[in-house]
């Protein structure tokens, strides 16, 4: 459970940028939506592969 200190005198609007951001960075939500269907490990394999010919074609291109 995340926990966010609010110090005196603190907005809420501050505390629930903190909180957003701490949630954002343990990556619970992107887990779930990796979660939500399942991908053989072939297929998640292959699109990893066609990202790394996309990427390293845009780094030999400029």
């Amino acid at each position: 459970m995340l926990q966010i200190p609010v110090k005196e005198g603190e907005s809420i609007e501050k505390a629930l940028k903190k909180y957003k951001k701490k949630f954002e960075r343990t990556g619970v939500l992107k887990q779930l939506r990796t979660r939500k269907e399942y991908i053989k490990k072939s297929v998640v394999r292959r699109q990893e592969v066609i990202k790394a010919q996309y990427v390293e074609k845009l780094k030999s291109a400029e």
